[in-house]
Parts: structure tokens; sequence; C-alpha cells
């Protein structure tokens, strides 16, 4: 739109926008706004919070406790999110690269999952490695196979089949949110890759260049931003997930989004949970911005 077009049509954008805007206003920055003053609180009964601007929730939010359990939230986010880019990378180019006929079916088995709630996937998950599950019983399957092959040609048998704890350990939590995750990666990095001129590959391949130099020299660059999308859209959720980390790990599997629950709902101090909720966005926030440092132009 012009323009000249815009100053005619003022009044008719403005009146589109109002609907829109005042539904974000109400029931999106004004309950972020209370949260957040909240955050500058104290209880002062069992259901008052006196907001008197302290800082003392976020000076507790900085005890080595808190710090440790943000950092080992972002380390969990950011290994979920490399293992999501090396899987959804070659995921994403399979598509890419399919037919015409394939191509919408491959798309649509990536996207089924979001057809389902996360809690009964995550249940179905929590069934397949329980101790009882699927992935046990198959492993169990193959140490049976081994040992009757050792009595075969005469050897002692193999122990009795132990299954395996994959359940409520680190293991889950990034295995679930790998699972959970994997979708939110491979649809920027088809739409990046989907877009690519082809003769550039081609001409690289002809010019003498292997698949895999090609790949790194020619198709990375150029699929350089909807592997950032991908990256911010899969670290950010990973980060804030709390439903994975609470039914599929541990005591020590928690993360950040688990101990800001429990202050809401078992310990009752609203204004830490408050200001826990807000370093956590302030982060995000944190890599938001360095991504927009990263498209910003040189010297400007």
């Amino acid at each position: 739109m012009s323009d000249q077009n815009w100053r005619e049509h003022k009044q008719s954008f403005l009146a589109a926008s109002l609907a829109p805007a005042g539904w974000t206003l109400l029931f999106f920055i004004v309950p972020m706004a209370i949260v957040w003053a909240y955050s500058f609180g104290r209880n002062a009964g069992l259901t008052e919070i006196d907001i008197s601007g302290t800082l003392d929730n976020y000076k507790r939010a900085t005890e080595w406790l808190y710090l440790s359990i943000f950092a080992k939230s972002l380390v969990v986010a950011a290994l979920v999110t490399l293992i999501c880019l090396v899987i959804g990378f070659p995921v994403a180019m399979a598509i890419t690269f399919a037919s015409e006929k394939w191509r919408p079916w491959l798309l649509l088995g990536i996207m089924l999952p979001f057809w389902t709630n996360l809690l009964i996937r995550t249940y179905a998950l929590m069934m397949l490695l329980g101790t009882q599950g699927y992935a046990n019983k198959g492993l169990g399957a193959l140490w049976g196979g081994a040992s009757w092959l050792k009595t075969l040609v005469g050897l002692e048998p193999l122990p009795t089949w132990e299954p395996v704890q994959l359940l409520f350990n680190n293991f889950a939590v990034v295995f679930g949110l790998v699972y959970v995750h994997l979708p939110f990666m491979v649809l920027p990095l088809y739409s990046a890759l989907d877009r690519l001129d082809r003769s550039l590959i081609e001409a690289s391949l002809d010019l003498g260049a292997g698949h895999f130099r090609t790949i790194m020299r020619i198709v990375v660059p150029l699929a350089m931003p909807g592997i950032f999308a991908g990256v911010m859209i899969t670290l950010i959720p990973a980060l804030g997930a709390y439903l994975t980390p609470d039914l599929m790990g541990g005591t020590d599997s928690q993360m950040i989004a688990n101990v800001i629950e429990r202050q809401f709902k078992r310990a009752n101090d609203w204004p830490f949970g408050a200001a826990l909720s807000f370093i956590l966005i302030y982060a995000m926030f944190a890599l938001i911005a360095l991504q927009g440092l990263r498209k910003k132009p040189v010297g400007t």
C-alpha cells in the first residue's frame, strides 16, 4: 500500500485494528502488567499482596539455587534445540526435494502431532519409555536373542534382562522435549529451503563439489534465515517448558518453569513466582534482541 493510499484509508485501517488491539490490551498486556507489578510486592496475608516496590524477590532469584536451575534450563533448551536442528535439517531437505505427490503428505506427517493434545502425547511417550513399555520390551527381545545365540554356539547365556530406566531422568526430559519441539524446527527450515534457487545447487555439483560440500557451502548459508527462525522458535518454548519436565523428569530434572509453578500453586508466594517469571521473560527478550541485532546491517 502506497503512502497516498494509507492516508486515504487511515480511518478504515484504524477501525479494523481496533478490535485486535483491544483484545491484546485486555487479555495480554493488562494481565502481564498485573503479574509484573506483583514481582515488586510481598505477601501481606493469605490472599493479599502488598505491592511496595521492593526488589527482594529479584534479589532472592539471584541466589545460587535458582541461578543453577536457570542455567540448567538454558543448557537443556540449547541441547534440545541442537538435536532438533541436527534431525530437522535433513528432514526438511527430504521434504523439499520430495516429489509433488509426496510433499503434502510429508508435511501433514510433520504437522499431525499438533492435532493431538500435548498431555495425551506426553502420556503416550511415557508408556513407550516405561519399564514395561515397548522400548524396554524391544531391548529385552534383542537381549534374549543375543543370549540365545550365545547358547547356540556353546557359550554361557547372558544374565537375566533388567529393564532400563528411561523415565524420570534428564534423558527422558531431553527426549520428550525433542519429541514435542521437532516440528517447530522442521517447518521454518522447510520454508527457507523451499525458496532456494536449485540451479545454484546443480551448478555446485556440476563444478565438482560433493554433496556434503554443496550443503555446507551453498544450502546452509542460503537457509540461514530459516535456521535462525527455527532455533528461536524451538529454544524459547523449550526454555519455558513445564509439562514435559514435570511428568517425565525426576527430582533432579526439574526446569525453571516447574519452580515457578510451585511458587504459585504450592508455596503461595506469588510475588517471587512473578519475579522468576519475568526474569525468564527478560531472558527470552534478550534472545530475540540478539536475533534482531544479527539481522541489522553493519554500520547502521
